[in-house]
């Protein structure tokens, strides 16, 4: 061989043995020391590395020297870097056991007794659109919410009512801050709905119990409603009803918006036209004006306002058993306002802070019969919350709150005024711990402090969720929950404490591709709930010596894909209530709360006529109430409620929407109970009258019109 080639191979070999001085090996393994095939391992800032196998080995060389730093990634999982020191030998490194990465995509959540309605979260039940789109419910979020399981159709009341509890025992709150008197001033079975506007919300949070420490002063439920961020465009909506009209005009542009809503109703010409069975003297009617406003700050922090305003009123005439003549004369006058402000904003140290601040203002001017009464309600909160997220892992909420609450009421012809004065202040925090992606587990408590009734109290939260397979996981929450007397008790005793209850729900979600299933079993104890003598418009002995329970199980099915352009949900409860309460002397199953409540909602859009029709059927087995000619209390019961709902929505241009829908098309006549005449008539016998509905149906058409630049714009924009 020639020399001189002998010499250049030699060399050649050399180098190579010089650059190729380092051999790594080693096993890539779980936090459980489950192989992880195709991890990544490379040297820090060199194209050095390999893939592991099915066993997660890996081997490959280096010709890097010294202090260098090996890399390991694997999707899903954390990147993990280990210092070392190569030199010419082989280096086996020991195994190393990635961490699983906790991402809202691939976390479990915690979803016994909670049920979300947004475009941002994972588990959604209803988004924001459902609210005004679902029949029956007439634009009502309440009217929405009582198709979903663990709810009570009430019809003569129109509030929410929530596993057996009565609608005082759920508490409203709109950017987490609490809303005083969020439904409107009605008299007795004259149904009410909610005042807020549902085209201002971005999404609802609605609890059938076992909820955040977050919330308190609610025995049964929390209803959380959050207003948008943002608005998309600069747009106007004209609105024509049947029962009135309204304006909106939005003003939006990259860093802020404002929206100016105006709206008036007056039911009178639609019951000139549609038989009541109520004996209207002046049908309701009433006008409201609302702003919302949002503005995006510099370091990423968002500013919101919402301030509304209104009033309204109505007068009619109510039968009384056993009397001749048009009976009780009821004039009602209302005057509300609500106003709030929140900011909040995330830093990069994984704080996220939350303030805000609100006010409620209520004024009724009733007279009953020649009996003027006034009442006043001011409710102020405060509240500061606290994020921190330590990991992937670990998060923390920490908060506290301030109420100043002061109600009266006036009986103006005698000149008696009997009213409070309250501070109530709170104390809550919340952690959540991801043991792994399929395992979660929150815990929480929240303190509270009475100024007015001297009572303080502590409430601890838990809850768990476990992922038992790849679209089914188990939740189960549990609680104690406190809650201060309504305020025409505490305006006749001040001092009167709280209430108390406690959950435990066991919940099973099934999430796939448009399809949610939901099965849900609960126990709810009551304790110290309020009793007294007399009838519940003059209570006396008022006292915390009541208690009870409420038990049974839900089902959910929601279905948007197995039909073409159609979306369906099933919802059934049963709840087993008893309790000992008000003037009741023994334990009864309350008028509020229907053993069987079955709602059934399909929507259908048909394409080539631009529609969607809709239809709602509810039912649920009827309503206890006492029937004074027998013996015993709660000892009766109405026939089985039902009403059959039907909607249609036609989009003959993008920026045109017009609605009609007709609520309990069969005109079926239900009845919620029956009132009593005081003293029984010659015959011994105690006459009633029905408590039934203002008519047969009603009836709704609106017209919908956007005004913009962008002429596909309309109202759904909104929701």
């Amino acid at each position: 061989m020639n020399p001189r080639l002998l010499l250049f191979i030699t060399f050649i070999l050399l180098q190579t043995q010089a650059f190729a001085q380092a051999s790594l090996h080693g096993k890539v393994l779980d936090e459980k020391g489950v192989p992880l095939p195709g991890a990544n391992i490379l040297i820090k800032g060199s194209y050095d590395g390999a893939t592991s196998g099915q066993d997660g080995s890996y081997r490959f060389e280096t010709s890097a020297t010294g202090s260098q730093v090996l890399v390991f990634k694997f999707l899903g999982f954390k990147t993990q870097e280990l210092a070392i020191t190569l030199d010419q030998n082989s280096l086996e490194i020991q195994q190393i056991k990635l961490i699983e990465e906790i991402t809202e995509m691939n976390s479990v959540t915690i979803s016994a007794g909670a049920m979300e309605a947004s475009d941002e979260k994972k588990s959604v039940v209803l988004r924001p659109l459902d609210i005004v789109t679902t029949s029956g419910a007439m634009g009502d979020i309440v009217g929405a919410l009582q198709t979903l399981p663990g709810t009570s159709t009430v019809g003569n009341d129109g509030r929410l009512f929530v596993r057996g509890g009565d609608a005082s025992e759920v508490g409203i709150y709109i950017d987490g801050l609490r809303v005083g008197n969020a439904y409107g001033s009605s008299t007795a079975n004259v149904p009410t709905r909610t005042r807020f506007n549902p085209n201002i919300f971005k999404g609802t949070f609605f609890s059938t119990g076992g909820y955040s420490a977050e919330y308190g002063q609610a025995l049964s439920s929390a209803l959380s409603l959050n207003t948008k961020d943002h608005s998309l465009r600069t747009q106007g909506d004209v609105s024509i009803m049947s029962v009135g009209g309204g304006y909106s005009q939005t003003l939006a542009n990259d860093k802020h918006s404002i929206s100016l809503t105006a709206n008036y109703f007056d039911l009178k010409p639609y019951q000139n036209l549609v038989k009541q069975d109520f004996d209207w003297e002046r049908a309701p009617n009433g006008w409201d004006v609302e702003l919302s406003a949002q503005q995006k700050l510099k370091k990423g922090g968002l500013v919101k306002v919402l301030a509304r305003t209104e009033a309204g009123g109505m007068e009619l005439w109510q039968t009384q058993p056993g009397e001749n003549g048009r009976g009780m004369y009821v004039n009602l006058h209302n005057k509300y306002s609500y106003a709030q402000s929140n900011w909040r904003n995330s830093y990069d140290n994984g704080w996220s802070l939350f303030g805000g601040l609100s006010v409620s203002s209520n004024k009724d001017d009733l007279i009953i019969d020649a009996t003027p009464i006034k009442r006043k309600n001011l409710l102020s909160h405060a509240k500061f919350t606290a994020i921190k997220d330590f990991s992937d892992r670990v998060s923390m909420k920490v908060g506290t709150e301030y109420f100043i609450h002061n109600y009266s009421e006036k009986l103006q012809l005698e000149n008696e005024e009997r009213s409070f004065d309250e501070q109530e202040t709170y104390f809550f925090t919340e952690w959540d711990w991801y043991l792994s992606k399929k395992l979660v587990l929150r815990g929480g408590l929240r303190a509270g402090n009475s100024q007015l009734a001297e009572q303080s109290w502590v409430d601890p939260r838990l809850s768990l969720a476990y992922q038992v397979s790849k679209f089914g996981q188990v939740s189960l929450a549990s609680g104690q929950f406190h809650q201060l007397p309504i305020e025409n008790f505490r305006a006749i005793d001040p001092t009167i404490g709280n209430s108390k209850a406690k959950h435990l729900i066991l919940n099973y979600l099934f999430q796939k591709d448009g399809l949610m299933f939901r099965a849900e079993t609960f126990y709810k104890s009551y304790d110290e709930l309020i009793r007294f003598e007399g009838n519940p418009s003059n209570p006396t002995g008022l006292r915390n010596a009541g208690a009870g329970y409420a038990r049974g199980v839900d089902f959910f099915l929601r279905d948007r894909n197995s039909i073409k352009n159609t979306d369906y949900w099933i919802s059934y409860s049963f709840v087993d209530s008893k309790r000992s309460y008000n003037q009741y002397e023994t334990e009864v199953q309350p008028n509020f709360a229907p053993k069987h409540n079955f709602s059934l909602v399909v929507k259908h859009f048909i394409p080539t006529l631009k529609s969607q029709l809709g239809t709602t059927f509810s039912f649920n087995d009827g309503y206890t109430f006492t029937d004074p000619n027998e013996s015993g209390e709660m000892n009766s019961k109405t026939k089985s409620y039902q009403s059959l709902s039907f909607s249609w929505s036609y989009l003959p241009r993008p920026n045109l929407i017009i609605h009609f829908a007709v609520q309990n098309v069969l005109g079926r006549e239900n009845i919620f109970g029956y009132s009593y005449a005081s003293n029984p008539n010659e015959q011994g016998v105690f006459e009633s009258l029905p408590t039934g509905q203002p008519a047969p149906r009603f009836l709704f058409l609106g017209i919908f019109l956007t005004l913009s630049k962008d002429k596909t714009a309309n109202n759904l924009n909104n929701l």
